[in-house]
């Protein structure tokens, strides 16, 4: 079974992997159905989707109203405004039926523009807020891409006292030395604050480029079981963080298959050498 770790101050033992719904977002209900059966036969209990995830709350919901005191279940909004973010979490739990979320996360924040926006007057962060004191909301995270993403989220965390991060993390990236400063500090902040630490792109192997897009993933991952069980297990080195998994689901099995072989973190040589011969790139520069 996947090992699990509370999730930050939330109190939930979260499995150390977190379902990604993303890879829901364009599978039939058949599919997503058995698809989430395969979280209950690994043990996963946190699902991590997004309004923006096509139709990934859509498929979700039916599976989920039967199983939802077994999961902790977050969802995220890419709107900025308090208006517009109040009236996607309503849709979000109409779509996934139920009264709340456990997790209400600011998607994205990738932008310093699009930060002042959402956590100031009259911002996302308001109906977040406003959504919690109403039991609506239980946690509230950020997430973001990029290289400028871990500098943000420590920012976010001086203006308000979010409950989780999430960030791109692995090996590719973590040889960026100013990114991996940054992480590192951020990292280090989430420990004082008990703030959970997410993690996405953990089987990256590069941007598609000019190759023909053969998975749902938006970059091209890594296909070889022992190549993933590597960067699986590079990642789950790190004891803070949590691995959200691919947004495919016929690499899932793959993925969640990972963490049973699950020892140690790779040595550094060992993910040099998966880095050569898998020609892994950085997926932001």
């Amino acid at each position: 079974m996947i090992p699990k770790k509370p999730f930050g101050r939330t109190r939930h033992e979260s499995t150390r992997v977190l379902f990604g719904g993303a890879a829901l977002a364009a599978v039939t209900q058949t599919e997503a159905d058995a698809t989430l059966d395969l979280l209950l036969e690994h043990g996963i209990n946190h699902i991590d989707t997004a309004a923006s995830y096509g139709e990934s709350e859509r498929r979700i919901g039916p599976w989920m109203k039967h199983y939802r005191d077994q999961f902790f279940l977050a969802t995220k909004t890419e709107e900025r405004t308090r208006q517009a973010a109040r009236a996607s979490l309503l849709i979000s739990l109409e779509y996934l039926q139920t009264d709340h979320v456990d997790l209400f996360q600011i998607h994205n924040l990738s932008t310093q523009e699009e930060w002042e926006i959402a956590l100031g007057p009259g911002g996302a962060l308001e109906a977040f807020v406003e959504a919690r004191e109403q039991g609506l909301v239980r946690f509230i995270g950020v997430t973001g891409h990029g290289t400028e993403i871990a500098r943000l989220h420590k920012s976010a965390l001086e203006r308000f006292d979010f409950d989780s991060v999430l960030l791109p993390y692995n090996y590719p990236m973590m040889q960026n030395p100013r990114y991996a400063a940054d992480v590192k500090e951020l990292f280090r902040v989430c420990a004082e604050r008990n703030v959970a630490i997410q993690t996405i792109k953990s089987i990256t192997r590069a941007a598609w480029g000019n190759r023909p897009q053969t998975r749902s993933t938006w970059y091209e991952p890594l296909e070889d079981q022992a190549e993933i069980d590597l960067a699986v297990h590079w990642v789950l080195g790190e004891p803070a963080v949590f691995l959200n998994s691919v947004a495919d689901i016929h690499l899932l099995p793959r993925v969640l298959d990972a963490p049973q072989r699950f020892q140690r973190k790779p040595a550094d040589d060992e993910m040099k050498s998966l880095a050569a011969r898998a020609n892994m790139k950085p997926l932001f520069e």
